[in-house]
């Protein structure tokens, strides 16, 4: 299955950003133009059954780390994965080869829990008023792009949470940096003092939730400069 993408930027090095459940490539709307400022051809994808890829019968881990790899350039300078997208970019990582991995608050784990499930079904018939309540520091783009993509979205997606499988992360396949909420409730410290271990480089972005790039974007940029992923940026006025 191919995907729909949206790319930013003309430069020699490929950026892929993979989005988190219930999202699509829109929410990479200022990370994308950042990052190709920074000299990245940016190349954002819709998962199936989000934003504008078509839907599929059933959903697992494998079927959509396959669409992303079929999908992007092979062999990127980095790619980044939030929430799901960093789940689905840990199965695709040993295919899709990027110089180096960002893990954003990533889904490591899909918990098979139905009320895991209900909840965020609950969220496709939210108005802009449970975005605001739900994520207070969003800008009103951020805001409107996700209430887009959830109309989207595809809720059955959650019905197949057991056939999520965990991320094989007991080793770093490539350089890989894991990006943190403040708290993270998916990768909690113990957790991440054991993805240290495994080589991993961890970093937390103080008082942020957990989509990062839209709580805190100057923070996220700030993280990924702490890890060379791209030059010093300055902070938005």
């Amino acid at each position: 299955m191919t995907l729909h993408v949206q790319e930013w930027g003309s430069g020699d090095r490929v950026a892929v950003l993979i989005h988190g459940l219930g999202n699509s490539s829109d929410s990479w709307w200022r990370v994308g133009p950042a990052l190709a400022e920074h000299g990245y051809r940016v190349v954002a994808v819709d998962f199936p059954g989000h934003g504008r890829s078509a839907p599929l019968a059933a959903y697992d881990t494998e079927v959509l780390a396959a669409a992303v790899v079929a999908s992007v350039p092979r062999e990127p300078a980095l790619a980044i994965g939030h929430s799901l997208g960093g789940l689905v970019l840990a199965h695709a990582v040993s295919e899709l080869r990027p110089e180096i991995a960002v893990y954003e608050d990533p889904a490591f784990v899909v918990s098979p829990d139905p009320a895991v499930a209900e909840h965020f079904r609950r969220q496709k018939g939210w108005g802009i008023a449970d975005l605001e309540r739900e994520h207070p520091r969003w800008e009103d783009t951020s805001l409107r792009h996700k209430l887009a993509a959830l109309a989207a979205w595809d809720a059955t997606t959650v019905d197949h949470f057991g056939s999520f499988a965990p991320a094989p992360v007991d080793t770093a396949v490539v350089p890989s940096v894991i990006v943190l909420a403040d708290p993270s409730r998916l990768v909690p410290p113990p957790f991440a003092d054991t993805l240290s271990d495994r080589g991993f480089a961890v970093d937390v972005v103080p008082g942020s939730g957990h989509v990062i790039h839209l709580d805190d974007h100057d923070g996220f940029l700030a993280a990924l400069t702490r890890h060379g992923v791209i030059g010093a940026v300055r902070a938005r006025p």
